[in-house]
């Protein structure tokens, strides 16, 4: 079997980098930075074991026992996804979004 030449390989590449706008490009990297943020949040133990869960569950918790997903559960909560659903949002939109819309409104105290 004969192996494509360097060359050929880079004109594939550079030809689908040419189809990605720059644009799209650089909002799918702050995406990427912001949830390496988010899941900073977490000590490296938790994360550890949120990518154990997240194996495990291969993406149905049906896979983890009732004490594994609530463990899961908690994990994910502590990793803030209503604020990184909001900071996703803010960064594509095109204009800037009210503060309300990116944090969530304020919850009352009682």
């Amino acid at each position: 079997m004969r192996v494509p030449s360097l060359a050929f390989q880079m004109s594939l590449k550079s030809s689908a980098m040419r189809r990605i706008p720059i644009a799209r490009l650089l909002a799918v990297g702050e995406i990427v930075m912001l949830a390496r943020e988010h899941y900073a949040r977490l000590e490296p133990d938790e994360r550890r074991r949120f990518m154990t869960l997240l194996r495990r569950g291969r993406g149905r918790a049906s896979n983890l026992s009732a004490g594994e997903r609530a463990e899961f559960a908690a994990l994910v909560a502590k990793a803030n996804p209503r604020l990184f659903a909001g900071l996703v949002a803010d960064k594509l939109s095109p204009v800037p979004l009210p503060e309300w819309v990116v944090r969530g409104r304020r919850r009352k105290r009682s």
